[in-house]
């Protein structure tokens, strides 16, 4: 089942339990969705990659703008953006723990024969993809810069 699908089913859930925050953050979710396919006028499905991007992307706004709410002592909304958070992130794949970040960018360090900082973008390029959805970017980049450093 694609997100789309899956996305467009649990909205019927939510609009059935009268669930309005959960319906608010699917929506916004089913909207990203919609406008990646008509993209450049080009109709089609999305690759589960391009589905993790949109997700993760969404993510992240999400945070990002909690984290301002928070430090401006905007409770009510701060509150609304981390409700949201929460239901784009039962879409995601289980982030990784700290240990299972550090393991895996310590495989992809011996793959790539990485050595010191300056294979940074070499390390970089390989664990953005093979991470995508499991980690932030910002985490995954202070983890290999800190083990290359080392």
């Amino acid at each position: 089942m694609s997100l789309k699908q899956k996305v467009d089913s649990e909205i019927k859930s939510a609009m059935i339990a009268k669930d309005k925050d959960r319906l608010r953050a699917l929506r916004a979710v089913k909207s990203l969705i919609l406008l990646e396919e008509t993209k450049g006028g080009a109709a089609g499905e999305l690759s589960e990659d391009e589905e993790m991007k949109i997700l993760t992307k969404a993510a992240k706004q999400r945070k990002d703008s909690a984290d301002i709410y928070q430090q401006q002592n905007r409770e009510d909304l701060y509150a609304v953006e981390m409700a949201e958070l929460e239901i784009i992130q039962e879409f995601l794949p289980k982030a990784l723990s700290e240990e299972e970040l550090t393991q895996a960018i310590k495989e992809i360090i011996a793959q790539t024969g990485a050595s010191g900082p300056k294979d940074m973008g070499k390390v970089m390029g390989v664990a953005s993809k093979q991470l995508a959805g499991k980690a932030d970017g910002k985490a995954i980049a202070d983890k290999v810069k800190s083990l290359l450093n080392s």
